[in-house]
């Protein structure tokens, strides 16, 4: 479902990126599903309209249904002539002011660029970078942002939250974190996971990670969370890198916090190598999930 179009070199066929946000609570997730309003088809069929060719996206990471993006990658290959309209005249930028006027108020292409063809939006990609809002106020969350920030029904201590993450960091498997995808690879490299409060009391947790499997952060977040409520110690959160299967004691936490805020490439010349090294490690549809 999202590997990437080869296109070789000299066949008439341009590489975008495009830099994408969305509200994710009114769809059910980023892939392309049969009937199902998802962000991938939505931007894929509005493509399409503009330059009357059918229109393919290899996205970073495909988000779950109600997961929020503002920093979402993806590219497609495109024919050349398709550029060359009058109101394109070659510069794929124009395009962003036409799909902001035919793009639905909750998604958004904010950037769009000719790429070298070793950019691959997904296995070119070093790490992404999620967010995850979450209130404990015992009203829930402030009505102007609830579709994007989760409600904890418990009060929590940031500083537990903050110790339990750090027990999570580095090379691990993390089975337990993950809903299980036939063939696909749960070990992961979590670079960065960090908890703070903003100055409305909403937690602000950050996470970064080369790639996410399915349901991975959410699952983080519960499990921390649930150290920082007093249900559960820092020494069962550690613990769980030692399943090699998903744990049903951790619970996932709810998808209108989350958002993934950004993806990191390496420099052109190293994107080749970049491509065969993620390659060798991640099989079909084996990321990435929120």
């Amino acid at each position: 479902m999202n590997e990437p179009v080869v296109a070789s070199r000299g066949n008439g066929l341009v590489r975008l990126r495009l830099d994408v946000g969305y509200d994710g609570t009114d769809f059910a997730g980023w892939a392309r599903q049969t009937d199902q309003r998802t962000v991938c088809a939505v931007l894929e069929d509005t493509l399409a309209t503009v330059l009357r060719v059918p229109v393919r996206l290899t996205v970073a990471g495909r988000t779950d249904a109600g997961v929020h993006a503002t920093g979402q990658v993806c590219h497609a290959d495109i024919p050349e002539s398709a550029l060359n309209t009058r109101s394109i005249a070659g510069d794929p930028s124009m395009l962003v002011g036409r799909l902001g006027k035919m793009l639905p108020d909750d998604v958004r292409v904010k950037e769009i660029r000719r790429v070298s063809d070793d950019f691959d939006a997904r296995f070119s990609a070093l790490r992404r970078h999620y967010e995850y809002r979450l209130t404990d106020a015992r009203w829930g969350a402030e009505p102007v942002v609830a579709r994007t920030t989760a409600a904890w029904r418990r009060p929590l201590d940031v500083d537990a939250m903050n110790a339990a993450s750090q027990t999570l960091l580095g090379l691990n498997d993390f089975a337990a974190f993950c809903r299980r995808r036939e063939g696909a690879t749960t070990i992961r490299d979590l670079q960065r996971f960090s908890w703070r409060r903003d100055d409305d009391g909403v937690l602000i947790g950050s996470v970064s990670a080369d790639a996410f499997c399915w349901s991975m952060v959410r699952s983080l977040v519960g499990a921390v969370a649930s150290v920082g409520d007093g249900r559960r110690d820092i020494d069962w959160c550690r613990g769980l890198l030692g399943a090699t299967e998903r744990n049903q004691q951790v619970p996932v936490a709810e998808a209108r916090g989350l958002c993934l805020v950004g993806v990191d490439y390496p420099a052109d010349s190293e994107l080749a190598s970049r491509n065969e090294i993620t390659r060798d490690v991640r099989t079909p549809g084996g990321c990435c999930g929120g």
